[in-house]
């Protein structure tokens, strides 16, 4: 789950033209050719830098409609701060890097160094490619459990738009990233990426290898991934250590009995026909009808597995669903709404997987990396059809070939990821040649919750390198308690 930002910025930046490279410093910090100026952030108290900057939205073109891309600065604190910043790249693919709030992770870090966050183009105020109709924020229960395909919806988003969708991919992201570099004065940069914004990291490293220092890949998304093909297998791993954990631990064993064959019966009532729910509205207090069908249930399920600490409220969540108490499920699941809502634009989604995921795989390849588990294939087959209504866009040929590099570079991996386990840091290790794979026990998607994975981050900075680092990290994390009442775990 997303850190609470708190940005403090103490000293303004002066502003300024620099050769056409834009990659000089002067006696005080980088020469700019981008305008920053103070600003405020959604939710956050202190101040910051922010700027844009213009760039073809098809850039082998070079010409036609420009995109203004949101940059937003966070100084270092020390008076002289080390000349290569850390570029962060965010998750999805459709997540704002600016509208994340992950900040207060990154104290060690920017005492010494800036800190930059760059709507990718189509996400966050950088000419996104929302989509209201995919994901409505002020639905009612029904609308927000509503069993239906995005490929039907997908029209209607299109025609809101004025963007040609095949210009929106990762690649040509990347160049876009490296325009941010060079109209902020700096010659090299650290990237950090979680999520598919390793995927953005790892191909600006091979774009743009001279332009980068380190490289911090956190919940490790490599070429091989291909999205959402093994969501399924990955997930259900996730959960199958859930219910292993909770069958293990006498607390939640007595609480919920034989859990993992109540939760099969749950699902087989649900395929044999959806639930007819009432709940009262979590927010609202006012009781709401709707129709759950199994696809849906699995869909929430598989989300809150993201964060342990969510995940810790699963088996009290499945325990009352087998009762017919649909409460917890839909507290749970409304929880996450608002905040993918808040961050992510779908349709930049769709431009990513339509171009670099769809077309690499079959229903056949979905269907077999799906066999036997909980989730199914839907999430795979679901992404394929509504791509099959997508313009088709093109990709560089070496696109899917795994990245080789000699960046240093750190993979961070959590033991518990439903998305990108740590199977796939080790795969991305193998051509990466000065490289570190840690797994944090304990943790979910993303271990920057984790002080050692924050200093292992920090260590990697200071040193520009990885050698002499411990791959220990987190020694006697495991994940939180469950819950075993909405009063919290056995004290």
């Amino acid at each position: 789950m997303p850190l609470a930002l708190a940005l403090l910025v103490s000293l303004t930046w002066a502003t300024g033209c620099s050769r056409a490279s834009g990659e000089s410093t002067g006696a005080s910090g980088p020469v700019r050719r981008m305008a920053l100026t103070p600003c405020r952030l959604d939710g956050v108290a202190a101040q910051t830098l922010c700027g844009t900057l213009e760039v073809f939205e098809d850039r082998m073109a070079a010409k036609g409609r420009k995109l203004s891309l949101r940059v937003v600065v966070v100084p270092a604190l020390a008076s002289q701060p080390q000349e290569d910043p850390l570029f962060f790249l965010a998750g999805g693919p459709g997540q704002a890097a600016s509208r994340t709030r992950i900040l207060p992770a990154l104290d060690r870090i920017r005492r010494q160094r800036d800190i930059v966050f760059v709507d990718q183009r189509g996400t966050g105020d950088s000419h996104p490619l929302d989509c209201e109709a995919l994901n409505p924020s002020r639905a009612s229960l029904a609308e927000r459990f509503e069993d239906r395909e995005d490929a039907d919806v997908l029209p209607q988003c299109r025609k809101g738009w004025d963007a040609d969708e095949r210009l929106y991919t990762t690649s040509i992201a990347m160049d876009d990233l490296d325009d941010v570099r060079a109209a902020l004065g700096y010659r090299q940069v650290n990237l950090w990426g979680i999520s598919y914004g390793t995927r953005a990291a790892l191909v600006y490293m091979r774009q743009h290898p001279d332009r980068v220092r380190t490289a911090i890949l956190d919940g490790v998304a490599p070429m091989g991934q291909y999205l959402p093909l093994y969501a399924a297998r990955d997930g259900q791993r996730a959960l199958d250590l859930l219910l292993e954990a909770c069958a293990k631990d006498s607390v939640c064993a007595k609480a919920y009995p034989d859990l993992r064959a109540r939760t099969e019966g749950l699902l087989a009532k649900l395929d044999a026909a959806p639930a007819k729910v009432r709940v009262a509205h979590p927010r609202t207090g006012v009781p709401e009808d709707f129709t759950l069908t199994r696809r849906i249930f699995v869909s929430e399920l598989f989300a809150l597995l993201y964060s342990p600490d969510v995940a810790s409220l699963v088996p009290l969540m499945l325990d009352r669903a087998a009762k017919d108490d649909w409460t917890p499920f839909v507290a749970l699941s409304l929880g996450l709404t608002d905040e993918v809502a808040r961050t992510t634009s779908r349709g930049m989604f769709l431009a990513v997987v339509c171009a670099e995921d769809a077309p690499f795989f079959t229903e056949a390849d979905a269907e077999r990396e799906a066999k036997g588990t909980w989730f199914g294939s839907r999430m795979a087959l679901d992404v394929k059809k509504a791509c099959e209504k997508w313009p088709a866009a093109d990709v560089p040929k070496n696109f899917r070939e795994p990245v080789v590099s000699d960046i240093p570079t750190l993979l961070l991996s959590g033991e518990l990821d439903p998305v990108t386990p740590p199977a796939w840091g080790e795969q991305a290790k193998q051509t990466l040649s000065r490289s570190l794979h840690v797994v944090v026990p304990g943790l979910g998607h993303n271990t920057v919750g984790a002080d050692c994975a924050r200093s292992l981050m920090a260590e990697v900075l200071t040193r520009g390198s990885v050698e002499g680092l411990t791959p220990d990290c987190g020694t006697g994390l495991k994940r939180p308690p469950f819950f075993t009442s909405f009063a919290g775990p056995v004290p």
